[in-house]
């Protein structure tokens, strides 16, 4: 519970950095690289990530049934997994690589009519080293995700702490110096090894971690594969979400128009990841649950509860970014990147309900049983690649926008919630009951803000930081009395009770 609670408030410490980090160090990246060098950056990388897919889920198996094995008391059993999946993933690897030189081989076919000679060199380049990078971090993933089956979340979050620090200050350095995109790529790659090769040394000096080749275990293999398979599924499906749209936009608009949408993806990723910095920790939990007593009240609490702390999160980025995203995009990104403002606001809205109930997928792999959801979402994920195709070539970033995020409300937001509640039991009436009792606060304070920013006009960041601080000073208090219960506050106060009362012993 110690290592849960550390995890969570780690990765809200991530969060915090990395969005700090964003604040402070992408409008320098961008007026370094340029709107070019950096649309070429992000296309090249969104075309490297559909390699990803090639994990298979196998890395979500590794902490399923690593936390069943533990939970079960089968020791031997774990350590000959391991084997298994350390061959699948060297195998893996190798792929990755065959695949990657096929890109590198037919990037003039791909965007030769977009790119110039000089765009084309340096696509290649990324391309090489991005590939690299995959195929090593395929067979070393392993040991991460066994570092997450033991909850010992504290040393990952500690590591990533330390490698986005100096992965930016090493950045910041280069751009000075004259580096661009390329350099980028360079620097990812070294932090990423280094990383891979701290958590291998963390799992066989400290959790004693062995690796068995004695036995090749098909019939276990061929229950991992089944349950891969879908999760394996649900990433495909994440990545025709979230990378076709700069791909679609790189071979009909332009680089310019791939940066534009690829700065509304990184506030999109900042605003996911405040949700996901809970969730994430409780599949070895959950996993020991359905294990041992599948209770669908408990599971259900569990749900609840957890959505409600999510929301408190969520609606105060959401209502926060309602009123200042326009300006804060403006003085952050710079003068043309004002699209970007209308594609987040698409993106957070429809990422809302997904984002407040992203328990329910962890239940689901848990139970292993994602089918339902990975089949429905390869019907909505196509259906929202065809739309973009469509709406890029006229609206551009917007109409890509538009496609995902209707895509997203239908599945996740309507669907999702009537197979949570029929085939799950999970109590999804109480649950939106909950959420809307919250939302009267965020509502009344946004509308409020809204008007009044319409009657004055925000042109630089210490004004931006006046109307934030305004905005929080009203907003936090009446949430604190109207929108949260007593378990929420008591879990807020408690650490910093702990924090008081050490400070008081000090002196």
């Amino acid at each position: 519970m110690n290592q849960l609670k550390a995890g969570a408030a780690l990765n809200y410490a991530i969060i915090l950095l990395n969005t700090i980090v964003g604040l402070l160090y992408t409008p320098y990246m961008l007026r370094m690289m340029g709107k070019s060098e950096y649309g070429l950056y992000s296309l090249v990388a969104s075309v490297i990530s559909y390699l990803t897919i090639l994990d298979l889920g196998l890395g979500n198996a590794v902490v399923r049934y690593t936390a069943k094995f533990r939970a079960e008391g089968k020791q031997r059993e774990q350590y000959e997994m391991f084997g298994m999946f350390f061959v699948l993933y060297v195998i893996i690897g190798a792929v990755a690589l065959l695949l990657g030189s096929a890109l590198y081989f037919n990037v003039d076919a791909m965007f030769g009519a977009t790119m110039t000679v000089e765009e084309l060199y340096k696509a290649r380049i990324m391309i090489l080293l991005l590939v690299f990078n995959l195929a090593f971090t395929f067979p070393m993933s392993i040991f991460g995700s066994i570092i997450t089956a033991y909850e010992h979340f504290v040393f990952p979050r500690a590591v990533s702490i330390i490698r986005i620090l100096l992965n930016t200050g090493v950045m910041i350095c280069l751009l000075y110096m004259g580096y661009r995109a390329v350099a980028m790529v360079v620097v990812q790659t070294v932090f990423n090894v280094a990383t891979l090769l701290l958590n291998y040394i963390y799992c066989k000096r400290y959790l004693k971690i062995r690796i068995f080749f004695r036995r090749f275990r098909w019939g276990f293999l061929q229950e991992v594969a089944i349950y891969s398979f879908w999760i394996f599924l649900n990433v495909i499906m994440d990545k025709v979400y979230w990378s076709t749209g700069q791909f679609v936009l790189g071979a009909v608009v332009g680089t310019a128009a791939v940066a534009v949408f690829a700065v509304a993806i990184q506030l999109q990723v900042m605003y996911m990841q405040f949700s996901t910095a809970i969730s994430q920790l409780f599949l070895p939990k959950i996993t020991g649950m359905v294990a041992t007593n599948d209770d669908n009240r408990s599971i259900s609490d569990l749900f609840i509860r957890t959505g409600r702390i999510q929301y408190i999160v969520m609606a105060l980025v959401l209502s926060g970014f309602i009123v200042f995203g326009r300006q804060f995009i403006v003085l952050w990104a710079g003068v043309g990147y004002e699209d970007a403002y209308i594609i987040c606001l698409l993106f957070f809205f429809s990422l809302l309900i997904p984002m407040i109930q992203n328990l329910g997928i962890t239940i689901l792999q848990a139970r292993n049983q994602m089918k339902f959801r990975s089949l429905l979402y390869i019907f909505i994920a196509m259906t929202a690649l065809a739309l973009q195709i469509v709406l890029a070539r006229r609206y551009g970033g917007v109409g890509c926008a538009i496609a995902v995020s209707g895509a997203l409300l239908l599945g996740q937001g309507l669907i999702m919630n009537i197979y949570y509640s029929k085939r799950q039991g999970i109590d999804i009436g109480r649950f939106w009951k909950e959420i809307f009792r919250m939302s009267v606060i965020p509502i009344a304070v946004t509308t409020t803000f809204l008007f009044a920013d319409r009657m004055t006009e925000i042109d630089s960041w210490r004004e931006l930081a006046v109307g934030i601080v305004l905005f929080c000073v009203i907003y936090i208090p009446l949430f604190w009395v109207f929108s949260m219960n007593k378990y929420e506050r008591e879990l807020l106060m408690i650490p910093m009770r702990r924090i008081l009362l050490r400070h008081d012993n000090q002196r």
